[in-house]
């Protein structure tokens, strides 16, 4: 059956974090998006797993239900992200990782080997002084079926190929046990081609998920599966490479990440990475040391250039804006604003899921049951055919369809 599924997230535990973002909040905008499959997100904090415990009830091998719902076609599937501090070859690292347990008992069992190495309470996505090659033994002693994976792998700061902190290959970070990392994840400002630069991810899997800290922001990455229900059919399409199993994932613009380009947030400077090597990675308006983005990462680290051939994907990408955002453009209003999110809804109730509506619906039902703007945003949303600003330094970069100066499309700027 197809699944799409978003399983990095974080719960009302986390920091800056809403206190909607527990099982029954998200069960009801995976919903509204149409996602089958949400990861529970901060297992290994103490409170949440208990509160994990009283609200679902496993419904599938692995995969669990609402009680409180117990309609609901939404399963949930024990995950968490990890922060891990430490010194390794003369350097301090800070990377994430994602990690994808069978089940609460099995979460149970991790969470109580990582208490013993640290403080998992302070925090949903706990920080840990244990390396990255210590984490994957610790978990894959405990429970063979688990899968860890490099969360947004790209990000400068806290990430396993981030310009900051991180590594130049997986066998650098992990050592020996690099064989058993069987997926990456790509994250907000990086897609499946510019990962597919590098050929030393030609063995892994990429996936993609939207790292919510709010509801309403479930899905604005996520991956499609045709699979069996259950953990481990979600496991063996996520980690296949077969597009049969994994056909696609959906991915934000990457434009719109906010670690797209180089830049200098206090000076609101936004630099290519080529711009930003020929003045020494220094900021023209500071002289202080840029934040180099994950465009300027992949660069460094790639041996193929953009659409090699040798860089085939078996599984493909679409790329989508959330609905919200094109109606805030279409509207003229904030997202969060009251016409916005009755606009929202009332096109849920016509059209169906809002992935449906960003991905299947006809066009002319969308010109007809929504209005002509939005089924023209849309379709060019479809061919590729935005105006971006990326993202630059922890800020958002921005997509949109109609000029402000020339009411016409203009086209993304491509490196």
């Amino acid at each position: 059956m197809r699944i799409i599924a978003d399983l990095h997230v974080h719960s009302r535990y986390s920091r800056a974090t809403s206190p909607d973002m527990e099982p029954g909040g998200m069960g009801l905008w995976a919903r509204r998006k149409g996602i089958t499959l949400v990861g529970t997100g901060d297992f290994t904090h103490p409170q949440y797993l208990a509160l994990l415990n009283s609200a679902l009830a496993e419904a599938e091998q692995g995969l669990y239900r609402l009680k409180a719902d117990p309609s609901s076609p939404v399963r949930f599937l024990a995950s968490a992200e990890l922060s891990l501090i430490y010194k390794h070859n003369g350097k301090v690292r800070k990377v994430h990782h994602l990690l994808l347990a069978p089940s609460l008992g099995d979460a149970g069992r991790i969470q109580k080997a990582l208490a013993s190495r640290g403080n998992v309470a302070s925090d949903g996505r706990p920080i840990l002084g244990i390396t990255s090659q210590d984490l994957l033994s610790l978990v894959l002693d405990l429970c063979p079926q688990a899968l860890l994976i490099p969360a947004h792998a790209w990000t400068p700061w806290f990430s396993v190929f981030g310009s900051k902190s991180g590594y130049d290959s997986l066998e650098e970070c992990f050592g020996p046990q690099a064989k058993y990392i069987k997926a990456v994840e790509t994250g907000l400002s990086s897609d499946r081609p510019m990962n597919r630069r590098c050929s030393m991810l030609d063995g892994l899997a990429l996936i993609s998920n939207s790292d919510a800290h709010s509801p309403s922001k479930l899905g604005r990455e996520a991956n499609v599966l045709d699979c069996e229900l259950s953990f481990a059919g979600v496991a063996g399409a996520l980690t296949s490479r077969d597009a049969a199993r994994f056909p696609y994932t959906i991915e934000f613009f990457p434009e719109e990440g906010k670690y797209h380009w180089d830049g200098h947030r206090d000076c609101r400077v936004r630099l290519l990475p080529e711009e930003s090597k020929r003045r020494g990675g220094l900021c023209p308006a500071c002289s202080k040391p840029l934040t180099l983005g994950v465009m300027h990462r992949v660069d460094d680290l790639a041996d193929r250039a953009m659409g090699d051939p040798a860089s085939g994907d078996p599984t493909g990408q679409r790329q989508i804006v959330p609905l919200p955002e094109i109606l805030s453009e279409i509207l003229d209003c904030g997202e969060a604003s009251k016409k916005v999110q009755a606009e929202y809804l009332r096109l849920l109730a016509e059209l169906g899921d809002e992935f449906s509506i960003l991905l299947d619906r006809e066009i002319q039902d969308i010109a007809r049951l929504g209005s002509p703007k939005l089924a023209e945003a849309i379709a060019l949303m479809r061919q590729g055919k935005v105006s971006t600003s990326p993202g630059y330094d922890g800020e958002f970069g921005k997509v949109s369809f109609f000029s402000k100066s020339e009411g016409d499309f203009a086209p993304r700027q491509i490196s």
